[in-house]
């Protein structure tokens, strides 16, 4: 018998379950901060400034965002001067970062 994992509702093969994670985060990307605050209802964002002000990054500091997706948490980081590397399983998430960074004049960070 072979290994499979829960995908919503049915089991299927690990590969497939990373093949359909990616694809959903593939087709959400452009809308997926816009989504994020409509399912927390804004609250993201406060859980998002919490979590950095808890790491309390400096300015110099190296430091790698994993999964981080459009950048959400990288943005903040960079506030204190740090220098962060973004990092995301998914391209289509990391573009979506990469142009709202230009878009906020938030330069520096490494994709």
């Amino acid at each position: 018998m072979s290994e499979s994992v829960s995908f919503g509702y049915e089991d299927v093969a690990p590969a497939e379950k990373t093949r359909r994670v990616g694809e959903v985060f593939t087709s959400v990307a452009r809308s997926y901060d816009r989504m994020n605050d409509a399912m927390s209802g804004g609250m993201h964002r406060l859980w998002k400034d919490r979590f950095v002000a808890r790491v309390k990054p400096r300015a110099g500091e190296y430091i790698l965002d994993m999964a981080g997706g459009t950048g959400d948490v990288a943005f903040r980081l960079a506030k204190s001067g740090a220098n962060v590397t973004v990092a995301d399983i998914n391209p289509d998430m990391l573009e979506v970062g990469i142009d709202r960074a230009a878009k906020r004049g938030v330069y520096g960070l490494v994709w």
